[in-house]
């Protein structure tokens, strides 16, 4: 038995990795925890000239990088992303579907602009993205994806309805292609975090009140910080993880728990 089977092996020197919303917050985390590990990356960003920071961060780490125009709600932009990630690397090892947003909207006040927004870009743009990304790992004979969904997938939060049922949804639609790509070699997982501390949560827990009732319902009693996320994209990433597909993982300090 060689030394990596019968260690579990989390190096992924030689992989290639796409995050999309990789300019900050989570994706930023899993861009760079994932070079750390030693993948290649591709930064799928909404602004293509973003992240010029994060690009040669990860140059000093001594990986390849690409920035990506790739706005999620654009079937078009996603596709040619893909085909750049290929041209460039030849393949495409690691999916991290991290784009999602999280409008405070009481369920009474949504409109339809509202709803259409956040399903096409938590829902919509998770399916087409992980499609686009799967049929090239089908062609490879191997892959692994990660969903970025949340505890909110599991729970209800006050005022987030449409949010929570993206994630929820999300949930489902990871079991189902784990079920229906395990035939290529396909893993396809997903992370379920609760309140990190991120840009994109920082006007909700700058509020004492509200970030103390955030520690009220966290058994281990802190607010989670992006590369605790981002570890647990390393290991589903990683050959250590080789036998899980179709899990939620969740990283919630035991949010869930009680």
């Amino acid at each position: 038995m060689s030394e990596q089977k019968k260690y579990p092996n989390f190096d992924l020197t030689g992989k290639v990795a796409i995050i999309t919303g990789a300019a900050r917050g989570l994706g930023k985390a899993c861009a760079l925890a994932l070079a750390n590990a030693g993948a290649d990356i591709g930064l799928g960003l909404r602004d293509i000239t973003t992240a010029k920071d994060l690009e040669q961060e990860i140059k000093t780490m001594g990986r390849k990088v690409i920035r990506l125009q790739m706005d999620v709600s654009s079937l078009q932009q996603i596709s040619e992303s893909v085909e750049i990630m290929v041209k460039k690397f030849g393949k495409i090892d690691i999916l991290v579907n991290n784009v999602g947003v999280a409008p405070d909207n009481p369920a009474e006040k949504v409109t339809e602009a509202d709803f259409d927004h956040t399903i096409n870009l938590n829902l919509k743009g998770t399916f087409f993205t992980a499609q686009a990304v799967g049929k090239q790992m089908i062609k490879q004979g191997s892959g692994r994806i990660i969903n970025m969904s949340s505890q909110a997938g599991f729970i209800a939060l006050e005022d987030e309805s449409i949010y929570c049922m993206t994630k929820a949804a999300i949930n489902h639609l990871t079991k189902n292609l784990a079920s229906e790509w395990a035939k290529y070699n396909i893993n396809v997982n997903a992370v379920a975090p609760t309140f990190i501390e991120t840009p994109g949560t920082k006007p909700w827990l700058d509020d004492k009140d509200f970030r103390q009732g955030v520690l009220d319902r966290i058994p281990l009693g802190r607010i989670g910080k992006p590369m605790e996320v981002a570890g647990a994209v390393v290991f589903l990433a990683s050959d250590a993880s080789s036998l899980i597909t179709g899990d939620i993982m969740l990283i919630d300090g035991g949010w869930t728990t009680r």
